[in-house]
């Protein structure tokens, strides 16, 4: 089955939380499962609009806790792709935290390569994806230098699990 070429445009994602109690630590701050849940949805989201089929994460790269956020912020994260191979897909995903006055502080930044899945669950060929803007070609540039370091980590002996 063949998808037709998309844009970064079309397959972004915004999701929008309110960090409640549960949501919270021991120290009083977002708890970073529940963050790390959130981001592996909205990449999930993301490749899923891109691919138009079903995705599993298989990587979580350069998750970065940049500061924390306490109940009642308002936290915002904004999935896009930045790079498509044959199969797997890198998706960047940015948290931040939304004040009354709109102004949004970057409290998390992660790369996840998500895998397309066909019809029989198996890697499945991606649609490719259009660079229009000078920066979807720079977080492609960058993308491409990401996935060479891991090729390279790969090559010397560090494994991820299931390889």
């Amino acid at each position: 089955m063949e998808f037709r070429a998309k844009t970064v445009a079309e397959s972004r994602v915004e999701t929008v939380h309110i960090i409640r109690p549960t949501d919270l630590n021991d120290a009083g701050r977002l708890f970073g499962g529940v963050l790390m849940q959130w981001i592996d949805e909205v990449a999930a989201l993301v490749a899923k609009r891109h691919s138009q089929m079903n995705v599993t994460t298989a990587s979580v790269d350069n998750l970065r806790f940049l500061q924390g956020a306490f109940q009642r912020d308002v936290i915002v994260i904004i999935g896009r792709v930045t790079h498509v191979g044959n199969t797997s897909m890198e998706v960047k995903v940015e948290t931040y935290v939304e004040h009354t006055n709109g102004k949004r502080d970057l409290i998390n930044r992660a790369f996840l390569t998500e895998i397309g899945l066909g019809d029989d669950n198996r890697p499945a060929i991606l649609p490719r994806l259009i660079l229009e803007t000078e920066e979807d070609r720079k977080e492609w540039e960058r993308a491409e230098m990401r996935r060479n370091l891991r090729a390279k980590q790969r090559k010397e002996g560090f494994h991820f699990y299931g390889e």
